[in-house]
This record gives structure tokens, C-alpha cells and sequence, in this order.
């Protein structure tokens, strides 16, 4: 997927996460806002897979639900590197990290089916 539709789905996805989960703030213009979707990105992409594979007995052992708490972490990441930058980016405990991170990754995961190109159907 182009990196600039990526960075979109990021954007888009942080937006509904920051607009029906409390506890998930963001104060100030949209120019800082677009670079906390790529802090997102570069966290997602980089230090997320990293982190599953630390974590990966605990993942197997839950049956896959340590996921929701290595994708929070990476919420809650995003937000303490938005803020060493400067960008007022919150995250106000482990639930609205949580629950961020769960609103944001189905919101991405929606956003990237619709973006993918159709597949023509062969002719019969």
C-alpha cells in the first residue's frame, strides 16, 4: 500500500479513536496531529513487530489476546513520543490506551480493505 494512503488510514483511524474514546486527547492544529499518525506509523511498522516477538509466549499462551496489550502499549508509545516532541497528543491511563487501540486498529484494518484495489473477476 502507498505510504502516503498509509499514513491517511493512520490519520483517519487516530481521528475516530480521539473522538469516541475518553481519556484520548489531542489539543491544538492539524499539522502536528498528521505527524502523531506518522509517529503511529513508524511505531506500528517498527517496534510493534519487535514487541510481539518478545512477547510472543504470552501471546500463545492467551491464545492471541496478549495482542490487545502489546497494541496498547504502542497507543501509549505513540503518545509519550508525541509529547517529547511537543505535540499535545494524551493518553490518560491503560484503558483509553486500550480502548484507543482497539477502536484505531479496527478503524485501520476497515479503511485498508476498502483501499485495496479490486480484483477483476475472470471471465467464464
Amino acid at each position: 500500500m502507498p505510504f502516503l494512503l498509509r499514513w491517511a488510514i493512520n490519520a483517519l483511524a487516530l481521528w475516530v479513536a480521539l473522538s469516541f474514546v475518553p481519556g484520548v486527547e489531542y489539543h491544538g492544529p492539524v499539522a502536528p496531529f498528521i505527524v502523531v499518525a506518522l509517529i503511529f506509523g513508524v511505531v506500528n511498522s517498527l517496534v510493534r513487530p519487535v514487541a510481539k516477538l518478545v512477547t510472543c509466549p504470552f501471546i500463545v499462551l492467551t491464545l492471541g489476546l496478549f495482542t490487545f496489550i502489546v497494541n496498547a502499549a504502542m497507543f501509549w508509545l505513540t503518545a509519550v513520543l508525541a509529547q517529547a516532541l511537543g505535540i499535545p497528543f494524551l493518553v490518560h491511563g491503560v484503558a483509553p490506551a486500550f480502548f484507543g487501540a482497539v477502536l484505531a486498529s479496527a478503524v485501520s484494518a476497515v479503511l485498508t480493505l476498502l483501499a485495496q484495489p479490486r480484483r477483476p473477476e475472470p471471465n467464464r
